[in-house]
């Protein structure tokens, strides 16, 4: 628990004191936003303001999770270290992808299919890290098994053998994790609205590993009422401890970051948050609970698959007047305040669902 909040605390004061500083270094290398020809009129005025503000955040991530087990007096865990590769991994993709818009001075960066390669080879890296490393209880930090609230009888190995089922498993790890990616990156298109929705989301892990850790089987004695109904997962109190450092790190970042941004996330951030809440979620065993933790993300990116589909189809017909769905509401004439705080009502409930989803499946469960 010491752990746990020094994290937190750590990483919230590190990015409400320091952004100011990067944002000022970052506006003296020119690092600006560039504005899509496509979106509102009002993003004009953004044009300019200071972008990769990930990196502020995901140092303040990685240093305060760090600094929380030196002052719990514990070693980083294989967990969280893949958190932390899964994130800085995708962070980096998100950066190179942000340095070519500055350096080019369009809002084109990285092509798609590079950013998808990147993608692939980090995911496929942790995903083999991830069932060939084994704590000292002899557990993998993921399970080859598709989770929901716990581990599902699907499991890859199993059904396919060793080989296909090897193979199988990275692809459907590499599946969540561009999914997560991709969806928070268009998620992040108003001030404060991908910072303060992934704090919810990533938030919601915290909850998650901490009563994990409570109800563990390694901790838990067999002869314990609540025995049958234990977790099979490595380290979860050390996964709350990074998602702890994140929340901390967003919440400090968002004070700088709510309208009128004074820095953005760029895709280094959004591509980072995607990827920690990817590696949460399969670390925890609770990889399909992720359409209700991350359920504004996927409605979003639900709407702009259906307007793409429906506008190739009709031949230039729209659903919405745009896409992703917070510019529809922007192109409504609604506030940009307004629209981002009633995002973040629709995220913060989409994670009581799942939140309460996940407890009310351990308290009903029976032997």
């Amino acid at each position: 628990m010491i752990a746990l909040l020094t994290s937190a605390a750590f990483s919230m004061v590190f990015t409400l004191l320091l952004t100011p500083l990067f944002a000022r270094a970052f506006r003296g290398l020119n690092l600006g936003q560039f504005v899509r020809a496509d979106t509102p009129t009002t993003h004009v005025v953004k044009r300019g303001t200071p972008s990769m503000g990930g990196v502020v955040f995901i140092t303040a991530s990685v240093l305060g999770y760090f600094v929380g087990q030196f002052a719990g007096q514990q070693r980083p865990s294989g967990s969280g270290l893949l958190v932390i590769l899964m994130m800085v991994g995708l962070g980096l993709i998100g950066f190179v992808d942000d340095l070519l818009k500055v350096r080019l001075k369009n809002s084109m960066g990285l092509s798609g299919p590079l950013k998808i390669l990147g993608t692939v080879i980090v995911g496929s890296v942790f995903a083999i890290l991830s069932i060939t490393y084994e704590d000292p209880n002899g557990l993998t930090p993921a399970s080859t098994a598709v989770s929901f609230l716990r581990d599902l009888p699907f499991d890859f190995i199993v059904i396919f053998g060793g080989g296909l089922g090897l193979v199988l498993f990275v692809g459907w790890i590499v599946l969540i994790t561009t999914s997560v990616s991709n969806a928070v990156n268009l998620a992040d298109g108003l001030d404060g609205l991908a910072a303060g929705s992934a704090a919810f989301a990533i938030g919601s892990y915290i909850i998650v590993g901490f009563w994990q850790a409570q109800q563990s089987c390694t901790f838990l004695a067999e002869s314990a009422e609540n025995f049958y109904k234990c977790y099979t997962v490595s380290y979860p109190l050390d996964l709350a401890t990074i998602a702890a450092s994140i929340v901390g790190a967003l919440i400090g970042f968002l004070w700088w970051n709510t309208s009128p941004a004074q820095i953005m996330m760029g895709d280094t951030g959004s591509f980072a948050i995607g990827g920690a809440l990817a590696a949460l979620a399969i670390l925890t065993r609770t990889e399909l609970l992720l359409i209700l933790i991350g359920g504004l993300f996927l409605v979003i990116t639900g709407q702009v698959i259906v307007q793409r589909i429906y506008f190739k189809a009709t031949r230039g017909k729209r659903i919405w007047r745009a896409s992703p769905l917070h510019h529809h509401f922007e192109m409504k004439g609604w506030a940009e305040v307004t629209i981002v705080v009633r995002f973040w009502i629709i995220s913060g409930l989409f994670v009581a669902s799942g939140v309460g989803l996940f407890y009310a499946e351990w308290l009903y469960s029976t032997p």
